[in-house]
């Protein structure tokens, strides 16, 4: 209890705040970032220097962003309270040791809380490029919320060479399980959140992290609303080509699609274009400024099925691998987008991919 007394006088600071901006104003929907390294010196495509990074907070701070613990801001959305004006939280994948070393100092010195998503497998082995438990229990001092990123980091939906379907759900299943039990056995708690390795879930996955009372995340982009899938929630990725702060401000003002249904035609993307329909709630929204935009392809046909109903066409089939359609549309003051993101798998003939069916392709 002592150790945790200076971050929670902190806290107390920023509930207190939160509190006077909720009778000013307040929102209903959270932005959360996703971060991995924040090194000079990793792979560009996951990172942001540590100028970058500082950049980043520098801005969250001085703009009066509220960053809320993500646990709690969840828990919050989900029972219908309101959140602050303003109000994002901040999470890393993968438990690198630059986050301590880098990253960590940076949001110690803000006071902002953090999540970070590990995979226990090179902790426990004492990967010197990971976190150590030490660490992380310092980490938690000063704001530092660490959840479920599996043990070995795998596709989840991968069988491996020569593995049945059945053996394959036992050693998924056990992946998450075992974080769990490590997260309370060195950590005292697990807040329960799973964020899948690569994004990659399907049905099968989220109804069992759902009757364990564990929220997921995928990597599709987007806002979290009391409406959206507590089991494959959206993050906005935050390094790489997308740290540049005015990126990184379209973001943080994003709200989330005023949808009422969508059919994204499943997780598989086959030999043809995929679709998939939106339906709005209502009408007066600036649909003129709809525009969707496809991974590695010209912006998406729009063909409106009726006043409310929109079906969105990509240009030609995905290539392998992971393909996303983000739509977004201005409201009506211009400051905002609404913002809908999905995610299609195109596996490759030799990956080995369990189907909906879970079938081996």
């Amino acid at each position: 209890m002592f150790r945790r007394a200076s971050f929670m006088l902190k806290k107390l600071s920023v509930a207190g705040l939160c509190a006077t901006a909720i009778n000013a104003s307040a929102q209903d929907y959270l932005p959360i970032l996703q971060y991995h390294h924040v090194s000079d010196n990793a792979p560009f495509s996951t990172s942001v220097t540590p100028a970058q990074f500082t950049e980043h907070m520098d801005y969250l701070r001085d703009a009066n962003f509220q960053v809320l613990p993500l646990a709690q801001a969840l828990a919050d959305i989900r029972a219908g309270k309101p959140l602050p004006d303003k109000a994002v939280a901040i999470t890393f994948d993968d438990a690198y040791r630059n986050i301590y070393e880098q990253g960590f100092p940076i949001l110690k010195e803000r006071g902002f809380p953090f999540t970070v998503f590990i995979n226990t497998g090179p902790v426990e082995q004492g990967n010197k490029s990971f976190l150590t438990w030490d660490q992380m229990r310092e980490m938690q001092r000063f704001g530092g919320e660490f959840a479920n990123h599996t043990v070995g980091h795998p596709y989840l939906l991968r069988l491996e060479q020569g593995e049945t379907v059945e053996a394959w759900w036992s050693r998924i299943t056990h992946e998450i399980e075992q974080v769990e039990t490590a997260l309370t056995t060195q950590l005292g708690e697990s807040p329960k959140m799973l964020a899948y390795p690569y994004g990659e879930s399907d049905a099968q996955i989220q109804e069992y992290v759902t009757d364990r009372g564990i929220i997921g995340f995928g990597q599709q982009s987007g806002v979290v609303y009391q409406g959206s899938d507590f089991a494959n929630l959206p993050r906005f990725p935050a390094a790489g080509h997308y740290a540049k702060l005015a990126t990184l401000k379209t973001k943080l003002n994003a709200k989330p699609m005023p949808l009422i249904d969508t059919q994204v035609g499943g997780l598989y993307a086959g030999q043809e274009p995929v679709s998939m329909t939106m339906q709005f709630d209502k009408t007066g929204y600036r649909f003129k400024e709809l525009a969707c935009y496809v991974s590695g392809q010209n912006q998406a046909e729009l063909i409106w099925l009726d006043e409310l109903t929109v079906k969105v066409v990509a240009e030609r089939p995905f290539r392998a691998g992971r393909s996303r359609i983000n739509c977004t549309m201005p409201d009506k003051t211009g400051r905002h987008y609404y913002w809908f993101s999905n995610v299609w798998i195109k596996p490759k003939g030799d990956e080995g991919y369990v189907s909906e069916k879970n079938e081996k392709f």
